[in-house]
């Protein structure tokens, strides 16, 4: 049952995938009529738990199941003292959904099909339209949701706003803006869908117990796409009792007491330019919140002593530069081969003049996370043939504008995308944002569910190179896969900003700060 509970938190399902699901509960004998019950009586009970201080609601009921399960909803809230009204303009429905409607209509729960008559409500229930749609809206139904949204009356929706592809997240015309999306048996991919944020509100999953075989039988054991959460992030970082309430007793991933720092990790950051010192400082943080054991630091020569007065216990190897401050060729201490690291992170201030240097790194044998303006040289310069030829691992970690320089025939769909661009090039792909997505070669991909505006920052994009830098060095010591290190560090990362934008709001983040609390979001 744990494991149950797991695997449907992690799920994330497209529209045909879900539809396939349902099917394989209802041909094992589950009638539909329960099935519906059983749903829209775990949302009223959400609501009523949730949702306080309302006393009328009003009900958008659709002609599909979706309707239907508005409708269950509307009598259990009925039985239970609540105001209720009912909204449905349609003449025609899916015969369960013709049912319930009757017994509304007799227990006399008023019903209209004019939208101003619900002007008064506290709240609205979208049941509307389901997963599944995939034409425009067209009006009345496109102005009854534009009315809705004028009124900035909460809506939860059921399952996903209505007018929202399941997959996508595409907006089919217009779409409710939803306060609450109660997403129901398994997590829907357009939930996930950056475009889809300013429309679904604050997501819950309504587990109403689909069995594991039959989740299983249709997306095998390990799914194409799932969630970061908490318990697998947790899992990689090595506690499994749970975050301890004490700091001071907890280590990550529970170092032994005999181990060394040769034994955690051996990194080479190449960062910084005169015009960009602190990308290289606020980079260097990241690595020291990872736990590496052996920090080295490539900058300019004129940077060296300040990064040195930030990080005394980095090795910071001060390398040839331009008379505008940029490295112009990567030069190691005699006793350092570059493919003696565990793993190389560049990019962030480098600026887009260190040709020769990026050429250095992709020849090198260990894996390799490229960021920033190693990736504006990937794009313009020199090309992805050096990347896609590598026969190391490659982690490149654009925002959106720098992926859009890498690979132009990108869509909408951010998702897809990246698995294509990760298919083309052989490499991890992680494109940062709200909803930050990465995928492998082979397709799989995790999509992080929380993040805060607090890292629309600069320099947060730099943390996040530094620590997951600092992480990928572990990957062979403690027997750990790559990908599961570079979620885990996307998880970290937001989870750390998240806790210090709660204490200190989101304006209130600036790099230090989120690079202190990495080490505190542990510890909560």
């Amino acid at each position: 049952m744990k494991n149950r509970k797991k695997l449907i938190d992690q799920v994330v399902v497209t529209a045909n995938q879900m539809r396939e699901i349902e099917n394989r509960i209802l041909a094992g004998g589950m009638p539909i009529a329960a099935l519906m019950e059983k749903v829209s009586g775990l949302i009223a009970r959400w609501i009523i738990q949730y949702i306080s201080n309302f006393k009328q609601i009003g009900i958008l009921v659709g002609p599909g199941h979706n309707g239907g399960d508005a409708l269950v909803v509307a009598r259990e809230l009925y039985f239970r003292g609540y105001e209720v009204k009912v909204y449905s303009p349609f003449n025609k429905y899916k015969d369960l959904t013709a049912q319930h409607f009757q017994y509304v209509k007799s227990l006399g729960i008023s019903c209209y099909s004019d939208i101003q008559e619900f002007s008064g409500c506290d709240i609205f229930l979208d049941g509307i339209f389901g997963f599944g749609l995939k034409t425009d809206i067209q009006n009345p139904i496109a102005s009854v949701i534009s009315t809705i949204n004028q009124w900035f009356i909460p809506v939860i929706s059921i399952d996903i706003p209505s007018g929202l592809h399941t997959d996508t997240g595409e907006v089919l015309g217009t779409a409710i803006r939803a306060r609450y999306t109660l997403c129901l048996g398994l997590w829907k991919l357009g939930l996930l869908q950056e475009q889809a944020l300013d429309y679904v509100g604050r997501t819950e999953l309504i587990d109403f117990d689909i069995p594991e075989v039959d989740i299983q039988a249709v997306l095998g054991k390990m799914p194409e796409i799932q969630r970061i959460t908490f318990p697998k992030a947790l899992s990689i970082l090595g506690s499994s009792g749970g975050i301890p309430s004490k700091c001071p007793s907890f280590s990550l991933f529970s170092r032994s007491l005999i181990t060394h720092k040769y034994k955690e990790g051996s990194l080479l950051l190449i960062c910084g330019s005169q015009r960009y010192a602190g990308a290289a400082i606020l980079t260097a943080l990241g690595a020291r919140a990872s736990g590496v054991g052996m920090l080295s630091i490539a900058v300019p020569e004129s940077l060296k002593f300040l990064l040195i007065s930030h990080l005394p216990e980095a090795i910071v190897i001060g390398c040839p530069e331009t008379n505008t401050g940029v490295i112009t060729k990567l030069v190691l201490p005699n006793n350092m081969d570059i493919n003696k690291f565990d793993a190389i992170a560049c990019g962030p201030g480098l600026t887009t003049e260190v040709n020769s240097v990026i050429y250095q790194v992709l020849e090198s044998k260990i894996p390799l996370l490229m960021d920033a303006d190693a990736l504006n040289i990937l794009a313009k310069i020199l090309g992805l043939s050096l990347l896609i030829n590598r026969q190391a691992p490659s982690i490149l970690t654009p925002h959106l504008g720098e992926f859009r320089r890498l690979f132009i025939n990108i869509s909408e769909d951010r998702i897809a995308s990246v698995q294509t661009a990760a298919k083309e090039t052989g490499a991890i792909i992680l494109l940062k944002g709200a909803r930050t997505v990465i995928s492998n070669s082979k397709g799989k991909t995790w999509v992080n569910p929380e993040s805060t505006s607090a890292l629309a920052r600069g320099g947060s994009g730099d943390i996040l190179t530094g620590l997951l830098g600092g992480l990928i060095t572990k990957v062979a010591y403690y027997n750990i896969s790559l990908e599961d290190m570079v979620t885990t560090a996307v998880w970290w990362h937001s989870q750390a900003a998240i806790l210090a934008a709660n204490e200190r709001t989101e304006l209130g983040v600036d790099g230090i700060t989120l690079a202190n609390y990495l080490t505190q979001v542990i510890c909560k």
